[in-house]
């Protein structure tokens, strides 16, 4: 059976103090709405709904790729007239759990368990006890039963002093959903539908209210301004630490590593301090990467050092290589093992091959290079004209003098050697030497000019 999962993001966050949906805030480098939607797509069969509003555009916009029907919600009346919007697109059969664009941490696992509550033909409900409860519904309960949730705004002294508190996480069938939503009143301190005024409903019918806990509080924490998605970041970002020592990897201060995407590590990998980490990474065993390193959507093999303040993107980074400090693999890098790039080299969609070397301030785009070449200071390859780019290509074994200028679209035979200083515009045979600069002049007797 098909589970329709609710998601209530029609919500302004006027705290959040922005233009940006609160729900588009990003924890962990991912909007919140789409955790919430991945960790939800976990348990199987489920068709997405999300209830939309301020902004709703922009959410459309963000989740365009994503399976999922929209509802809008154009009066926030609050929870209950969200889920009512809802309401046409549920399947009268199935059942629903209802979840918040605004809490993006709740694991699978204790959706599948309000899940499974609601398919036996119980109120699922997710509920959770804090130290200060200060802003929640209370849970109210008679001899251990919920008999229904209670607004902090409508609460007494003797419900204030109740330390569990509502999630608003809930799962129920629908044909519940459509019976009881028409019944809600707004007769109360807000002036909205509360969807917890069905739990009141489940227990005068005489149904079994079935309470599960999350395993932490973060999993069910909201976020309504900067502070909370700050603090739900550090706690995140604590979990994704903590799994990459788990899998094998040290890290110098595991406060200052920041995944946003997901990191694979294989083992005896070393990360120093300030590392973040985007997209999806691939660590091969005994890498070492160097402090405040940015790397995004790669793979770097077995026995590869990157030094300092280097940055990787989607590139693929062979075996025993050794890239930085200050160095730039742009998109489209693939090195092959034991393949050297300096400090302040600049690569783009060039494939460098085993062995070759290149050190020094220099720049390599739309370029494949052999193995064995060593590539001198301050080279570029010219790939573009202002309209085109072309190729630049480097057979095995060449040497490459400082400062050349390679003017693609240009080939370099293998064991060729390139004086320093040339500007090449012409294909070069293996083993030839080529020297390409202005004839050198010396004046003597020459005065150096004074200021007047």
């Amino acid at each position: 059976m098909t589970t329709d999962i609710v998601i209530l993001a029609a919500g302004q966050g006027s705290r959040m103090k922005s233009a940006l949906p609160k729900v588009l805030h990003c924890v962990g480098g991912k909007p919140m709405v789409k955790h919430v939607l991945e960790n939800a797509a976990e348990l199987g069969s489920v068709q997405p709904h999300v209830v939309i509003g301020h902004g709703a555009e922009k959410v459309r916009e963000t989740l365009a790729d994503a399976a999922v029907t929209f509802a809008l919600q154009t009066e926030q009346l609050g929870t209950g007239h969200a889920v009512a919007q809802a309401l046409p697109a549920l399947d009268p059969a199935g059942v629903s759990l209802i979840l918040y664009g605004d809490v993006p941490l709740t694991r699978s696992e204790t959706m599948a368990e309000l899940v499974s509550s609601a398919q036996n033909d119980k109120l699922g409900l997710l509920t959770v006890k804090l130290d200060n409860p200060t802003g929640y519904g209370r849970i109210v309960r008679d001899n251990g039963r919920v008999v229904a949730i209670v607004e902090q705004k409508d609460a007494n002294a003797e419900q204030l002093a109740i330390n569990e508190v509502n999630t608003g996480i809930m799962a129920l069938p629908n044909r519940w959903l459509i019976d009881w939503l028409p019944q809600l009143s707004s007769d109360n301190a807000q002036g909205e539908y509360y969807l917890t005024d069905v739990i009141a409903m489940a227990s005068e019918r005489g149904i079994e209210i079935e309470t599960q806990h999350p395993s932490c509080e973060q999993e069910v924490q909201g976020v309504n301004n900067r502070v909370q998605l700050a603090e739900l970041e550090r706690w995140y970002q604590a979990q994704q630490a903590e799994q990459l020592m788990v899998n094998g990897a040290t890290l110098a201060d595991p406060s200052r590593v920041d995944v946003r995407g997901h990191v694979s590590v294989a083992g005896d990998v070393i990360i120093d301090v300030n590392a973040v980490f985007e997209g999806t990474v691939e660590i091969g065993k005994d890498v070492q990467i160097g402090p405040n390193c940015y790397i995004k959507n790669a793979s770097i093999a077995a026995g590869t050092v990157v030094k300092a303040n280097t940055v990787i993107e989607d590139a693929v980074i062979g075996e025993a290589c050794d890239i930085g400090p200050f160095a730039r693999i742009r998109p489209g890098t693939e090195l092959a093992t034991g393949a050297k790039v300096g400090n302040f080299v600049e690569t783009k969609k060039a494939k460098i091959g085993p062995g070759s070397k290149v050190n020094h301030l220099t720049y390599i785009g739309d370029a494949e290079i052999g193995s064995n070449v060593n590539v001198g200071a301050g080279t570029i390859t010219c790939n573009y004209d202002g309209v085109n780019k072309s190729k630049t290509e480097i057979g095995d074994g060449a040497f490459i003098g400082s400062n050349t200028s390679l003017v693609a679209p240009v080939s370099v035979g293998a064991g060729a050697t390139v004086g320093a200083g040339s500007t090449i515009t012409k294909n070069i045979d293996g083993d030839e030497l080529a020297v390409a600069r202005a004839k050198q002049v010396n004046l003597s007797n020459w005065q150096r000019p004074v200021k007047k």
